[in-house]
């Protein structure tokens, strides 16, 4: 691992404080205190009335799955360009995810090949806001309504980010987080699903802890799973709450500078567009060399310099355990952006003299 790592976590003697108490009073599984608070927490933080903690992004998204009641054969719209839990967490259950393009300029999913790739067998679309960026969510919301769909929010890049004014995962039916290590904030592991609707955040409920009933111990209504979340990952978490406004203004400032030095050194590369409405958090900072330029060799020459970086999520379509889901004709944007995107470092403790030195050494080899 170089000395400018993609990412970082970051913690502290709050988290500290707050597993210790864990470990002196002996709740460290799924029971305790600050599994609740942090619920309470982080689902006022994005505006959502209830949050349903569970133990990864991956299982928020088939928890998602399960209480709207989405059935194997069924279809969910999901963009080309999201990384693969997006898809395995719906194929684990026997649901089709339907793969479509994406946005030249944002590079979320394209509104417009959505609509097209619409059939009867369509129960939900799942948006991603990519690397922190949200989608359009006033088009998806019009075209949901329009054919009767619901919105899963795929929103695990994106704490904190807004459209019109208003948090990444209030959009949907139900929204998803992850918490994993390199996330704006960590539990380690760790997920949430945030939902409005008392009667999904009933049946979540039910469903993250084994299908059984509340208040009856060992009874199972309904069939479930174990998708808890630990009270020492909670207890990370809510010590995490604190500085999250702090991380994504360091987020954002980071995303400043590379604008700042890649105009400064004329270096021909492109990145994600904010539109008005949308406010990014800038997760991670991507960029997009010219057609031609062999990716590979110029991650490898920033490893020389000890600067870690990573290609762009590469999509689904091109990928043997998904190509079988492409259905939309023309996924030009999706496959474009695939070839020429890095990821450059975003972690926390950089400062404007290492994003300086990052820009280039990339000039350098682009």
């Amino acid at each position: 691992m170089g000395k400018y790592q993609i990412a970082f976590p970051i913690l502290g003697s709050e988290e500290k404080k707050n597993l210790s108490d864990c470990i002196e009073t002996g709740w460290i599984s799924s029971r305790g205190k600050y599994v609740e608070k942090f619920e309470k927490s982080f689902s006022g933080f994005c505006g959502v009335r209830y949050g349903v903690s569970v133990s990864n992004g991956t299982t928020a998204l088939m928890l998602a799955f399960m209480a709207l009641g989405i059935k194997p054969g069924e279809e969910i719209i999901i963009p080309d360009i999201t990384f693969g839990a997006t898809a395995n967490a719906a194929m684990m259950l026997g649901i089709r995810p339907v793969l479509v393009d994406v946005d030249r300029e944002n590079w979320n999913i394209d509104p417009e090949d959505l609509e097209k790739n619409i059939s009867p067998k369509t129960k939900a679309i799942v948006i991603v806001h990519l690397y922190g960026l949200p989608c359009k969510m006033d088009k998806i919301k019009k075209i949901a309504k329009r054919y009767k769909l619901k919105i899963i929010e795929d929103a695990a890049e994106a704490h904190g980010a807004q459209f019109s004014g208003k948090k990444a995962g209030s959009f949907g039916d139900i929204s998803c987080f992850s918490f994993y290590g390199n996330k704006i904030i960590t539990t380690g592991e760790g997920g949430m699903c945030l939902t409005d609707d008392r009667k999904l955040y009933d049946r979540m409920e039910v469903i993250k802890n084994h299908g059984m009933k509340p208040g009856r111990k060992y009874w199972h209504e309904i069939v479930g799973s174990n998708f808890r979340m630990t009270n020492i990952q909670a207890a990370i978490g809510l010590a995490q709450m604190k500085k999250i406004n702090k991380f994504i203004k360091k987020k954002i400032r980071i995303a400043l500078w590379y604008k700042e030095e890649i105009k400064k050194q004329n270096l021909a590369v492109t990145f994600q567009k904010e539109g008005k409405k949308e406010k990014s958090v800038w997760w991670m900072f991507t960029v997009l060399v010219s057609l031609g330029k062999n990716t590979e060799k110029i991650m490898d020459g920033l490893s020389k310099s000890e600067i870690d970086s990573r290609p762009i999520l590469i999509p689904l379509s091109i990928m043997p355990a998904f190509r079988h889901l492409r259905k939309s004709k023309n996924i030009k944007h999706s496959l474009d952006i695939g070839k020429r995107g890095i990821t450059l470092p975003s972690n926390l403790l950089l400062g404007k003299k290492d994003i300086r030195f990052i820009v280039m050494k990339l000039k350098e080899l682009v």
